[in-house]
């Protein structure tokens, strides 16, 4: 038990506990993955196609997906679906648009003569990677491409694997990838990591993916950047006794539908909506089409946990950091801004984490496993650098460099002193 979990045990019990950590062993996974990558680095084109063929069980010879196929894709949406995905795009987009306006530049003179800065920068070509996933994730591309359009990137490529719904090309078109192509899988993270003859190195990978998808955006950081490690999807719900049980279920198990490995959870101060809650869950499993996959989640990782007050309510939630974290209380507003450790937060009721899933504006791709400690989701800021800049004229010169050749002399850096010493005028320090 954490020390965090340590400070609550005695302030909270669950009625349902998960029956399986979610963190699982990676072990196998990691090996494969970093033979996948090294193949791909030293044979390029001919290790993907092999992996394709492997994997995917699809022969290419090419990759990229052409003009022709991109709008054949578009022509053949369901008109509906079209206008469905354009509404999404149009919210991403404008929401990322007013990010954007936060990120300033900055030039400020801290003394006189000394000129301090920074400009923001887009990352030159962006790598988006689209699952395929379960299901066709229609809104998958908007959210990793959309963003980076916005923000200026220079060239964003999208890649998903080859078996992936024509519906998941046109969206990748629509939202304004610059090159489509059919590569999927760990392969893809090492093709754009690496380059190959037919798709291009880039400066950063976003987007999530299954385990083989994750280890390998893991192993290649550092050579490229990437947005975050994704675990399996996650929601929580934070209640007090005003809560609805049938909304609080559906909820859950609309996002349990995810996966069978989803991590869904009730954290309340009221029993009873406890008891109800589960009683809900079980109830509407019944009928939900995709209650194959909901129900495992929800035996193995679902849980409802009862706390003491809403502090420990409080510290419970910030304790899990949920990916996608609803608000359900008598007053969601303020108990909203008693939250901190979230990927994203829905306040009331009325907000459902499938609007922002689907099409309502914010970024669906969010940290999980607790990494909401310390990040959050993607955003446009993830597609853009804030680098520093700095200038002096003597009288700036004349402020720091005294200080600046104390401090290398006494670090005994010789060459520092002398660099710092060289400007000052008179030259002074030059002798000593």
């Amino acid at each position: 038990m954490t020390s965090r979990l340590a400070a609550l045990k005695d302030r909270f019990t669950q009625i349902k506990k998960p029956t399986r950590d979610a963190v699982s062993d990676t072990a196998p996974v990691e090996k494969t993955v970093k033979e996948i990558i090294a193949n791909v680095r030293e044979r390029g084109d001919a290790a993907v196609r092999e992996y394709s063929a492997a994997f995917d069980k699809v022969e290419l010879e090419k990759f990229e997906v052409s003009e022709e196929e991109r709008l054949k894709a578009v022509a053949e949406l369901d008109p509906q679906t079209r206008e469905d995905t354009e509404f999404a795009i149009a919210n991403v987009r404008a929401f990322a648009q007013a990010q954007l306006k936060t990120i300033l530049p900055l030039e400020i003179e801290t003394l006189p003569g000394l000129h301090l800065g920074h400009r923001v920068i887009p990352i030159e070509v962006v790598g988006c990677y689209v699952p395929g996933g379960r299901y066709p994730l229609l809104s998958a591309p908007v959210m990793t491409i959309v963003p980076a359009k916005v923000a200026g990137c220079d060239q964003v490529i999208a890649c998903l694997p080859p078996n992936a719904h024509p519906a998941m090309i046109a969206g990748c078109h629509l939202s304004g990838a610059d090159r489509i192509f059919r590569v999927g899988g760990a392969q893809a993270i090492a093709a754009m990591a690496s380059g190959t003859e037919s798709i291009p190195a880039v400066d950063k990978i976003v987007g999530p993916g299954n385990a083989f998808v994750n280890e390998a955006k893991r192993q290649v950081f550092g050579q490229v950047g990437i947005d975050q490690l994704a675990g399996p999807s996650e929601i929580f719900i934070v209640a007090d006794e005003t809560g609805n049980a049938a909304m609080i279920a559906t909820d859950l198990l609309a996002q349990a539908e995810h996966d069978v490995r989803t991590r869904v959870g009730l954290i309340t101060t009221d029993r009873k909506l406890a008891e109800a809650t589960l009683v809900e869950v079980e109830k509407q499993l019944q009928d939900l089409s995709t209650a194959d996959v909901a129900s495992v989640a929800w035996k193995d990782y679902g849980e409802i946990t009862v706390c003491e007050d809403e502090a420990a309510m409080i510290a419970y939630s910030d304790y899990i950091a949920a990916e996608h974290l609803q608000v359900h209380t008598r007053d969601p507003q303020a108990s909203a801004k008693k939250l901190r450790n979230y990927g994203s937060l829905f306040i009331g009721e009325l907000a459902s984490v499938v609007y922002s899933d689907k099409c309502c504006g914010t970024n669906h791709t969010l940290p999980t496993m607790a990494a909401g400690r310390y990040t959050g989701g993607l955003w446009v800021g993830s597609y853009v650098k804030t680098c520093t800049h700095q200038w002096l004229d003597e009288r700036g010169v004349a402020a720091v460099a005294p200080a600046a050749v104390r401090q290398s002399a006494t670090e005994r850096l010789e060459g520092h002193r002398r660099a710092a010493a060289l400007r000052l005028s008179p030259r002074q320090f030059a002798a000593e």
